[in-house]
């Protein structure tokens, strides 16, 4: 591209200062509003150039800047010159090196470059295409995957508030095939949710996730050893890929999402800055619809577009996809509880009751709780939002706590009605004082415990007794046992007495 006519009537300016008012470099840059160092090359170019002042008259300005700005040739007389862009997109499948397609080269053209000659010539045309072009990504390699800065603004249709939808955007490496989607938000649901989707836009999975270190992907930013969240981890693993987040504070880890975002941002946010979306699903359609333009789109300096170089190189190195969806799950770590249960979203879960004490993994999904120990799954349950609820597997219960609980009042009251009709009274009682009759099993099962200990006769004489004072509970019947007062007669009832006349008592047939 020509310079514009102010460099070049600033290049002349630098000439005539230089040799007619024999000024230093400083003071020409402070005239000319350059740097010292560019009127430094300016001046080296024209002494190069053989070129002095006053200028020959005939020398216009693109003459001028011919003579001054001489552009390398990438070929030479006589030697065929390689299709550089073919080497570069070449050179981003696995195992191709520049040494092999020099081998190539010189098998159809064996007057052609030596390989110092042809390597230079490669770096000479790289450095003039596109920084997006220039880096090194081999195919199926690597996905970079962000969020753009700008948001897609949502309608509320029954408020008319507006909220901002950020836009998710995944580049694949070697072909800059892009994917976009409004989101809801940038929490790890829809984070994953939206990781799953550009792998199945892509149709496979590369090597290695790229994202930016973000808060939903990476729990802990570090340059050599970042902590990337388990559930991410995970959905990575699913589908055969490294997590390997960009490093803070390093713009070239992260070059090719940046600029996949800076194109979306102009081909699909700017285009659609004047359309009112009331829903996330609303906006995306017309958010893939920019986005097929946007990968058919012809680039600038080298042949093809994202979607030709995507079926070329990136396409067939990509992974095929597992036949299941990834189902997600969030990871929590906790402490089994005494009870040997673990507290999930407000409902109670047992693990075996060994694990008393220890620090367990919990995986939580729409339908399932499992449980892990050591890496081991040691208990699975199918999801409950019964809020204070409890899921107990008996297989989980000590021995004594599996006894306990196969007894039901009915149980009970049977058991207990073979020893005597006191005893079942008793025991009805019991399960009856209490608000719930699992809270007085304890007491029923400690009144069988008495039952052999003593004889039926002794339980029954006792239970007979406690039922005349009412006092329906196990220390009652066991206090009783223990001081001999169940041999003793029963207390006679006390006698009705009637009450005297009084001029004050209203007597039964007041009431009627």
């Amino acid at each position: 591209m020509p310079r514009p006519r102010s460099a070049m009537r600033k290049i002349r300016d630098v000439l005539r200062l230089a040799q007619t008012d024999g000024l230093t470099r400083r003071q020409i840059g402070a005239a000319v509003g350059l740097p010292y160092t560019t009127v430094a090359d300016y001046l080296a170019r024209a002494r190069q150039a053989g070129l002095g002042w006053p200028l020959p008259e005939e020398l216009d300005d693109r003459a001028l800047e011919a003579r001054l700005f001489v552009r390398p040739s990438l070929g030479a007389p006589g030697r065929p010159a390689p299709d550089w862009a073919a080497v570069h997109r070449e050179l981003h499948r696995k195992g191709v090196t520049l040494q092999l397609l020099h081998l190539e080269y010189k098998e159809r053209f064996p007057e052609g470059y030596q390989y110092s000659q042809f390597a230079e010539r490669y770096r000479r045309w790289r450095r003039r295409v596109d920084l997006v072009m220039r880096q090194e990504h081999r195919a199926g390699e690597k996905a970079f995957l962000d969020y753009a800065g700008p948001t897609v603004p949502i309608t509320d249709a029954g408020t008319g508030a507006v909220w901002g939808a950020p836009l998710f955007v995944a580049v694949l490496g070697a072909s800059s095939y892009t994917y976009a989607e409004a989101s809801p938000s940038q929490a790890l649901p829809d984070w994953i949710g939206s990781n799953i989707r550009a792998l199945e836009h892509f149709g496979g999975a590369p090597q290695i996730l790229v994202p930016d270190n973000l808060r939903a992907g990476v729990t802990k930013a570090h340059r050599y050893e970042p902590v990337v969240n388990r559930t991410y981890e995970e959905m990575a693993a699913h589908y055969g890929c490294a997590v390997i987040p960009a490093r803070a504070y390093k713009p070239r880890d992260k070059a090719k999402v940046e600029s996949g975002v800076l194109v979306a941002e102009r081909w699909i946010l700017a285009r659609l800055r004047h359309h009112t979306f009331f829903a996330v699903e609303e906006a995306n359609a017309a958010i893939w619809d920019l986005l097929a333009a946007l990968n058919d789109h012809p680039f600038k300096k080298v042949p093809g577009s994202r979607r030709s170089l995507f079926a070329e190189l990136d396409r067939p190195a990509l992974r095929p996809l597992p036949a299941q969806r990834y189902e997600y799950g969030e990871w929590k770590t906790a402490t089994v509880n005494i009870d040997y249960h673990l507290e999930a979203d407000h409902h109670y879960y047992s693990v075996p009751y060994q694990l008393v004490g220890e620090r367990i993994e919990v995986r939580r999904t729409a339908a399932v709780i499992e449980v892990f120990w050591r890496g081991k799954r040691v208990a699975a349950h199918g999801r409950s939002f019964r809020r204070g609820g409890f899921t107990t597997l008996p297989a989980h219960m000590p021995d004594a706590h599996r006894r306990h609980l196969e007894w039901t009042p009915g149980r009970l009251v049977a058991w207990a009605a073979q020893t005597g009709p006191a005893t079942a009274s008793l025991t009805q009682g019991i399960l009856a004082a209490r608000p719930h009759p699992e809270q007085g099993y304890r007491a029923c099962l400690g009144l069988q415990r008495l039952g052999r200990r003593h004889s039926a006769e002794r339980l029954e004489a006792a239970c007979a007794r406690a039922l005349a004072a009412h006092a329906f509970s196990y220390r009652s019947v066991e206090s009783i046992l223990k001081c001999g007062l169940d041999r003793q007669p029963l207390p006679a009832a006390p006698a009705a007495v009637p009450p005297r006349p009084h001029a004050n008592l209203r007597g039964p047939t007041y009431y009627h």
